[in-house]
Formats: structure tokens, sequence, C-alpha cells
């Protein structure tokens, strides 16, 4: 895990509530502007609802009061950044704290801290690491498993319409799995069971910081913390299998098991893993097939892409750095769906950024969303344009972000390899095209997601 770990969004309501709970609530002025609380105990929560999600929330408030503003989340001042330059000011002084972890650890009861700065950068190394290590050894399954969806979806009529968000997260929780944990998960049954536990899971992840519905409905409440403990079950009953054997299948959990970690680092790194995962995989190729199939000029570039740099023959690892284009799309699909539309860290001192003074132990939002959609620095934002990529500065602008060089993610990282297989097998046999009609609403939550079912229909290529 990366000291930005741009995917912190997903337990960013685990945060907010550590905080709420840990540091004792102030209403000091902070001279940043913003909006006065709507309500004295909930502070701007109604106005967050009302809009429809934290992001749109953030899009009218920066909007209003620029780069730097400030709200209420209960009775807790709240900073959001909603600049690239801003941004670039708060994370050079405040990258020592690793969002990632303490959201997750403080959403999953685990016990943070203790570590020191060396033990802590040796461990997010070997996660990266093992990440690395899961997709090498196991490229050919990715690429079995690619083929897998292509020969589903060429057993379809060509006007049937293909449910693309079920079809991507089956595809993801397989890969994730089978990659991840290994052997176990060749059973479609464990597949099965192991969705239906993740899905309860997720689906609750920061909810009851949000809107305290998880706590006020003990019938939820079970379930989510049944399901945890099933998930810890599995994770610990599969550690204990691996631990001191050797597979011929080298997954993500080995290289754990094989670092200088304990059961219960362990334990938390395979579940941090296997919960967003699962969900950054499967919304990366949801999103990617949907651009492609309402951009035809776009789709036709990649194809030509794909049949010159591969040929007849199937991808590789090596053949697949050569899908310089292909690398354009996937980073133009985060950028335009606002994959992860909003990022947390607790300030670890008194800083300035710009002229505004944010005092220490404020929580500080990176309005992801906001900054990926600034007309100054991507030209017509809201255009799916893979070609702007093709500017060195864009990179560059993109990549201080956190979603692709140095500082990428290794989940997204393991989320790109996954989603370029999949579409270089698929464009292989397939034309990708848009159900008539079809009304493709976003949903800001903890991923970007359509807010219905994302359908597809496809035709053989000759």
């Amino acid at each position: 895990m990366l000291d930005f770990a741009i995917f912190a969004v997903t337990f960013l309501l685990a945060l907010v509530g550590a905080v709420l709970y840990l540091y004792p609530a102030s209403r000091q002025a902070s001279g940043i502007p913003g909006i006065a609380p709507t309500e004295e105990k909930d502070g701007n929560l109604p106005d967050i609802v009302n809009s429809g999600s934290l992001h749109e929330f953030l899009v009218n408030l920066h909007e209003r009061y620029g780069p730097v503003v400030s709200f209420w989340f209960g009775r807790r001042l709240v900073v959001s950044l909603g600049t690239a330059d801003a941004l670039k000011q708060h994370f050079s002084p405040n990258k020592t704290s690793d969002p990632f972890e303490t959201m997750l650890k403080s959403l999953l009861g685990y016990q943070s801290g203790g570590e020191s700065v060396s033990e802590n950068h040796a461990r997010r190394k070997l996660y990266g690491n093992a990440v690395t290590a899961a997709l090498q050894s196991n490229f050919p399954l990715l690429l079995k498993l690619s083929e897998e969806v292509l020969d589903k979806w060429l057993s379809y009529p060509e006007a049937q319409h293909v449910p693309l968000s079920q079809h991507m997260l089956g595809f993801a929780l397989k890969s994730v799995t089978r990659m991840v944990l290994g052997s176990t998960f060749e059973d479609e049954q464990e597949v099965i069971r192991f969705q239906k536990i993740h899905g309860t899971v997720w689906s609750e992840i920061g909810k009851g910081f949000l809107d305290g519905s998880l706590d006020k409905n003990t019938t939820r409440k079970k379930q989510y913390q049944d399901a945890l403990m099933q998930l810890e079950s599995i994770l610990k009953k599969i550690i204990k299998e691996r631990k001191g054997k050797n597979f011929s299948q080298h997954v993500f959990i080995d290289s754990l098991i094989q670092g200088n970690l304990n059961e219960q680092q362990i334990l938390e790194d395979s579940m941090i893993f296997s919960l967003a995962g699962c969900i950054i995989t499967a919304r990366l190729c949801t999103w990617t097939i949907h651009f492609l199939m309402m951009s035809e000029e776009v789709q036709k570039k990649l194809h030509q892409e794909i049949a010159r740099v591969l040929g007849k023959g199937p991808i590789t690892s090596e053949k697949m750095e050569q899908l310089s284009y292909c690398r354009q799309v996937l980073w133009e699909t985060v950028r335009t769906a606002k994959l992860t539309p909003v990022s947390a860290r607790l300030q670890d001192a008194e800083g300035k950024v710009g002229p505004f003074v944010i005092s220490k132990e404020t929580l500080v939002l990176y309005a992801l969303g906001v900054v990926l959609q600034d007309p100054s620095t991507w030209p017509s934002p809201h255009k799916f344009d893979p070609d702007r990529f093709a500017d060195e500065s864009v990179v560059r602008a993109f990549s201080s972000l956190g979603f692709s060089g140095s500082w990428e993610c290794p989940e997204l990282r393991f989320a790109y390899t996954v989603t370029t297989v999949l579409v270089s097998v698929l464009l292989k046999g397939l034309s990708l095209l848009p159900v008539e009609g079809q009304v493709f609403e976003t949903k800001y939550e903890l991923v970007t997601s359509s807010r219905e079912e994302a359908w597809v229909t496809v035709s053989k290529r000759n």
C-alpha cells in the first residue's frame, strides 16, 4: 500500500468515524471558505444526503467556494482540496501516514499502529511485490479466464443483451480468488459462496458512519458481522493450509506467508486485497467496455493496435507492454468515470495550503472526482478522449494523483493488467455494441458504478 493510497476512498467513512470518536469536537473557525453546519449534531450530513453523494456535494462546494473549502461532518470540521495544485501542496508534507490502511483497519476493528516507519515501508513493499508475483505467476490463468468470457459471449445470439456489470463482477471474483487465494477457488461453488459473503461485507462498508443505519438495524448489523467473521475464517484456513508448503500455483497470499509477517498481518493484508481488489477490478472492466462500446472510433483504433502487436497469437506479459494506446484507454476510463472520486488523510501536523492554515488532526479530503474534471488540467474534461494521454505533461499530471507511474496503487495495477488481458481477448473476437435506448446513470459511492445494470451486445468479428 502506497503512502498516497488513492483507493483510500473505500474506507473514508471509517476514518471519519474514528476521528469523531478519537478526537474532541471543535467549532473553531478555520478561515477557510465553506458552509456552516446545517444541523448542530449532524453538521452538513443532510446536505450531503440531499446532493445524492459525497462527490456531488463536493462538486457543488468547490464550484461555489474555490479549490480549498470546508464543511462539517457531524461536529468535526472537514477540509476538501479540489485542484491538482492544492493536492500537491498538501501531499508533500503529509505523506508519512497511510490512509488506506488506517481507514480499513478502523472499519474492520484491527489494531493499527505499533510498527516503525521502516517496518511499515517493508510491509507495503512486500504487499506490492506480492501483487506483481501473483500477476506474473498466473498470467496463463488470467488468459484462460478471459477466454472463458469470450467463449460465453460468442455463444449468445447477436441481439442478446449481456448484463455487463454482473459478468464483470463474476470475472473479477474468479480472477482475484484464484490469483490471490489459490486453488480452493477452482471449485465454482466456493467462488459463489465467497461472492455472497464478499457482497454482504462490501455493501455495508462505511454506511453506518454516514447515516447510522447499520447500528439502527440489528438484523443488518448481525448479517454484516457474521459475513466478516466468515470471510476471516476463510482467509485463516487458507493461510494455515498454505503455510510451510509448496504449491505449483504461487498466489498473492504465498508471498505474504513467505515474508516477515505474523499471522494477523497476513490476515489484514489479504483481507484488504480480497475486499478492494474485486470491486476495483470489476468496475474498471465494466467502465472500459462501456466506453469502448460507446465510441466506435476508439474501439476501432484499439482493435487495430491489438491486431498489430499480437498478430494471431495470444497476449503475453511482454507484448502487453507494447499496447500503449490500450494504456491510454484505461487511464482515460479511470479519469472520465472518476473511478474513485474521493480520498482522505488525517492532518499529521498544522500546515498550509495556499493562504489557508489546516490544523493538526483535521480530516482532509482529496476531491479527486473534482480534480479529474478540472478544465484547466483536462481540456474538454467530460469527453472520453484517450488521445489526451499522448501528451507527456498530461501523463505526469495523472501520475501525480496516484493513478499511474511510481505512485500507482497495487490494487489499480492489478486491475489494469486484468482489464488489458480481458479487453485484448474480447476485441480479437468480438465487436462491442451499445444497447439502443439504454440510459446509463452514474452512482458515486465508494467506487463509481452504474446506477442500474449496464448492458452490452456483441457481434463476432470476421
